[in-house]
């Protein structure tokens, strides 16, 4: 079944499974997830739902319009789009009682309405999970691409940590596009895929393995399978 939801990465910890295999798992808090939104096509030229996630005081207008005209009434953090183009037949637009919703598989969901992961996801699946990873600042070489550093030996004290020589001389004169030296490290939208799906509450679900980011960063779950 094809499966989206919003939600912030909770506790990191690990578990044991019925064979006695400890393994790392990562609980994703997915409550006060809401459909705020269906994108057709025909009005925008792409097919998408939009979802809103994490509860907050303030909001700014053209926000709180979105919601108020979705029904929902708890003011909303974030807002993200999940493009639906590649799974249109496994997800189908429907209305009922002048309320647009989308039919996945077996499940009806309409604007407004909570999205609980039971109703989406299922012990065994195996979801990709993107989120924003830690920023570690401005970093050398050695941390960031993980180099060996130069000679420790023969009066080389000053070059341990150096990335070394990064050009020619005469041809081609210059420095390639995309040489690997220091720079801002992390910061970046990281995808994790293929985590099994281990258990599924009311609030949430975990999966196996470590998420990109901070804890109670944001984070994006799909199942396109």
């Amino acid at each position: 079944m094809a499966g989206f939801t919003l939600g912030q990465k909770s506790i990191q910890s690990r578990v044991f499974t019925s064979d006695g295999e400890r393994i790392p798992y990562t609980f994703i808090k997915t409550a006060s997830t809401y459909i705020i939104n269906i994108v057709t096509p025909e009005k925008r030229g792409y097919f998408s739902v939009k979802l809103g996630f994490g509860k907050t005081k303030k909001i700014q207008k053209p926000v709180k319009g979105e919601l108020t005209k979705a029904g929902i009434k708890t003011p909303l953090k974030f807002l993200r789009e999940f493009r639906l183009d590649k799974i249109t037949d496994k997800v189908k637009v429907i209305e009922e009682n002048k309320k647009k919703g989308l039919l996945i598989g077996e499940t009806k969901i309409f604007i407004g309405d909570e999205l609980k992961p039971s109703l989406l996801f299922k012990v065994g699946d195996l979801v990709d999970v993107a989120g924003t990873s830690k920023g570690k600042g401005f970093q050398g070489v050695v941390k960031r691409h993980h180099f060996a550093g130069g000679p420790r030996t023969h009066g080389q004290s000053d070059r341990e940590r150096a990335p070394g020589s990064i050009g020619q001389t005469t041809t081609p004169g210059r420095v390639y596009k995309g040489k690997r030296m220091a720079g801002r490290m992390g910061g970046e939208q990281i995808t994790l895929r293929n985590l099994p799906i281990i258990e599924i509450t009311d609030d949430g679900i975990k999966v196996k393995g470590l998420v990109p980011g901070a804890k109670n960063g944001l984070l994006e779950v799909r199942n396109n399978k």
